[in-house]
C-alpha cells in the first residue's frame, strides 16, 4: 500500500501545495452526491496530486442503521470504500482543476479491499486517501479507512474522470 502522506511532511518539502480544511460547502462543491449518499462531511488536509485526509460522521440517524443490522448496528463495508472513493473523487477534482468544468469522477475498480473492524455509529471515520497513478482520464488510488487510529478498512481501486451521461 502506498503511504499517506500529510501536511508538514515530504509533501511540504517537495513543493507540493496543502489545503485544508474544506468544509461542507467545498466538498459538495467538488462532488455531486447529496444526502444520503453524500459520505464525506469535511477535509482535514489535501495536498494537491499527492493525498487527502478526509472525515465521515458516523451517526445512527444513517439511512442504512435501519436494516444493517437491526441489534447490531454495522456501516456496511461497500459505503466505506464508497467513502474513501469519494475522498479520492475530492482529491482528483481539486488536484486536477476540475472545479466547475462539469466532469464527473467515476469508480471503476476496486482491489485488494479488506475490512479489519466493524464501523459503528457515533465514530469519526478517517479516510486517507493517496495517488497511486494519476492521468488526465484514470487515476489509481491507495485509500485507508480509520477509526480512533485503528485501521478498519483498506483498498485499492482506480476511477476514471469523464463528463456526465447526456440527459
Amino acid at each position: 500500500m502506498t503511504e499517506i502522506v500529510t501536511a508538514g511532511t515530504a509533501a511540504e518539502a517537495e513543493g507540493k501545495t496543502g489545503m485544508g480544511p474544506l468544509d461542507i460547502g467545498r466538498v459538495m462543491a467538488a462532488l455531486p452526491h447529496r444526502y444520503p449518499l453524500l459520505l464525506v462531511d469535511r477535509v482535514e488536509d489535501l495536498i494537491l496530486d499527492t493525498s487527502i485526509t478526509a472525515i465521515k460522521a458516523v451517526s445512527m440517524n444513517e439511512q442504512f442503521f435501519q436494516g444493517h443490522f437491526p441489534g447490531r448496528p454495522i456501516m456496511p463495508g461497500v459505503l466505506i470504500v464508497e467513502a474513501m472513493a469519494q475522498a479520492a473523487g475530492i482529491l482528483a477534482v481539486e488536484s486536477l482543476g476540475l472545479a466547475g468544468s462539469g466532469k464527473l469522477v467515476y469508480f471503476m475498480a476496486i482491489d485488494g479491499a479488506k475490512f479489519r473492524k466493524p464501523v459503528e455509529p457515533g465514530v469519526l471515520l478517517k479516510l486517507e486517501v493517496a495517488f497511486v497513478q494519476k492521468r488526465s482520464a484514470v487515476c489509481k488510488f491507495a485509500g485507508r479507512a480509520l477509526v480512533d487510529g485503528q485501521l478498519v478498512a483498506e483498498a485499492n481501486f482506480t476511477a476514471m474522470i469523464a463528463d456526465p451521461p447526456k440527459a
